[in-house]
């Protein structure tokens, strides 16, 4: 589709915040999602879409947290194979299914996603020793197929998922857990979206200026992370599921 200069500037504009937002904690998409619907994309398109800028952020992020020295690439290669396999899974069964049943799940998972978030705070903040991180590769397997599969299906919310398991089922501070997030989408991404394009629910146009914004949102976010250290992610985290489960279950119109 062309693109107005007005509606290449909110979409540009969106992809600068939810690049800040999905690198620090997550649910980024459930701003970009109504944007690009907001300019003319069917649902499919935009989910499709979408998925170009969390790509491009993916890769921004990744590179400045390697830089930091903060991202274990061993852990983030050992769960790449089962979060692949569950993304294009899941990028397959969401496109059979209607508008309005992806508003319900993501309505619904949303509910549940602040419960892990509460649970041993201080956790979230310090993690484990490096020694003492779990390794049980059969639940860890089982874990990441179905976060890559809900990645595969509608991808906003997933980063909070995959936080979740690497604190509280693998042991990792929230900063490292944040490099290891991103990692892990970075590699799953591609493999959804080829779905994506494969099935041509994909708009180029609206795609690369996202990305574009993404990038430069995810620069910034990923550059300070470390610095502003895992307190002040985690408010950040608790601050994106209450808004964002408060417009899908109140506002979901806006």
């Amino acid at each position: 589709m062309g693109m107005s200069i007005e509606n290449i500037i909110l979409v540009f504009i969106t992809g600068i915040v939810c690049g800040i937002i999905n690198t620090l904690a997550g649910s980024g998409s459930l701003i970009s999602l109504p944007i690009l619907m907001f300019i003319g994309l069917p649902p499919h398109v935009a989910n499709g879409t979408n998925r170009i800028g969390i790509f491009i952020q993916n890769i921004v992020s990744t590179i400045n947290f390697a830089r930091q020295k903060v991202l274990d690439f061993r852990m983030g290669i050992k769960v790449a194979v089962p979060s692949i396999l569950g993304s294009v899974a899941g990028a397959f069964v969401v496109l059979e299914l209607n508008e309005r049943a992806v508003e319900i799940t993501v309505g619904v998972v949303l509910i549940i996603m602040l419960i892990p978030l509460w649970m041993k705070p201080s956790r979230w903040l310090m993690g484990a020793r490096p020694e003492e991180i779990n390794s049980y590769p059969f639940l860890q397997f089982i874990i990441f197929f179905f976060i890559g599969a809900y990645g595969g299906f509608i991808q906003a919310g997933v980063g909070i998922f995959l936080l979740s398991a690497l604190v509280l089922n693998a042991g990792y501070d929230l900063v490292r857990a944040n490099a290891l997030k991103v990692f892990i989408n970075l590699i799953f991404t591609p493999f959804a979206l080829a779905v994506f394009i494969i099935k041509g629910q994909i708009d180029i146009s609206a795609g690369l200026v996202l990305a574009a914004g993404n990038g430069i949102g995810a620069y910034f976010a990923s550059k300070y992370a470390v610095s502003w250290g895992s307190a002040f992610v985690r408010y950040i985290l608790i601050a994106v599921i209450i808004l964002a489960g408060t417009k899908l279950l109140f506002f979901p119109d806006l």
